[in-house]
């Protein structure tokens, strides 16, 4: 058992190097001790992990939490959320969906007024780039990122939004490549259908894109059209484990559309 914690310890490893990239830091190689920077908005949170010799077989990875920033009971609150992660995955690598609880969390938190002041004066004087960032968040559809697929060190995620133009899906795919996690993946694949009324009736704009997974671009557009989508947009990231998948990968491309789409509230019935 010892033996098959330490693989699964290192393709877990392996496969948070691959997504996390310079935000994730090995402490101790000796110990296990690695720590991830987890940025959102304005604010960081460093996680801290340790995994035992008996993860994940038996227990979870110790960690800390280092957000010097937040509420006493907002850190219990994320702390018991992440109790909660591992003892739903019980026997399964939890980290990854640690760092995307933590993520989400960030997300949600509102500013205090202060933070609002602050960001009030900075405005006055932003720079070309946050200009560009507050512009695509302003215009931004609401983006639903769905929940992950991992197979042989692999990672699919689907994000889904719903769009009524070209503006939108460029505004949706410049918020996503902003994301240091999407942007850094190996493939970040779409395809989108849009209806447009015009004097003799309606038509449909439609179009993909593979980003060097062949052929999958297609393969999510006639999902697509199968399902009789409208006024959609789903993007797949894929971070490459190192192991080829073969045509399972399209497997888990199909599954991660839909299940966007469908977290998204946008899949027909």
């Amino acid at each position: 058992m010892e033996a098959e914690n330490f693989t699964k310890q290192e393709e877990e490893v392996e496969a948070l190097a691959s997504i996390y990239g310079d935000d994730w830091f090995v402490e101790s190689h000796k110990t296990r001790s690695y720590s991830i920077k987890i940025v959102e908005k304005e604010y960081e949170v460093t996680l801290y992990v340790t995994m035992p010799k008996d993860y994940p077989s038996q227990s979870p990875p110790s960690y800390e939490l280092s957000a010097p920033w937040m509420d006493r009971n907002d850190k219990a609150e994320l702390h018991q959320a992440l109790d909660e992660i591992y003892l739903e995955n019980v026997g399964e690598s939890v980290i990854f969906q640690w760092v995307e609880k933590i993520r989400e969390v960030l997300q949600t938190i509102k500013p205090s007024k202060r933070e609002m002041n602050r960001k009030k004066s900075r405005s006055k004087s932003k720079s070309p780039t946050e200009s560009m960032t507050s512009l695509v968040e302003s215009a931004c559809p609401e983006i639903t990122h769905a929940e992950v697929i991992i197979d042989r060190k692999s990672i699919f995620q689907g994000h889904a939004a719903e769009v009524h133009s070209i503006d939108d899906v460029n505004a949706v795919l410049t918020k996503l490549k902003m994301n240091k996690k999407i942007s850094n993946a190996t493939h970040n694949m779409f395809a989108y259908r849009i209806q447009k009324k015009t004097g003799k009736g309606t038509t449909i704009l439609q179009d993909c894109d593979d980003d060097g997974e062949a052929h999958a671009g297609g393969r999510m557009l006639h999902l697509l059209q199968i399902l009789d989508q409208k006024n959609t947009l789903v993007v797949v990231s894929r971070w490459y484990g190192g192991i080829q998948l073969g045509p399972d990968r399209f497997r888990h491309i199909n599954n991660a559309t839909r299940q966007a789409i469908q977290q998204a509230g946008l899949l027909k019935k």
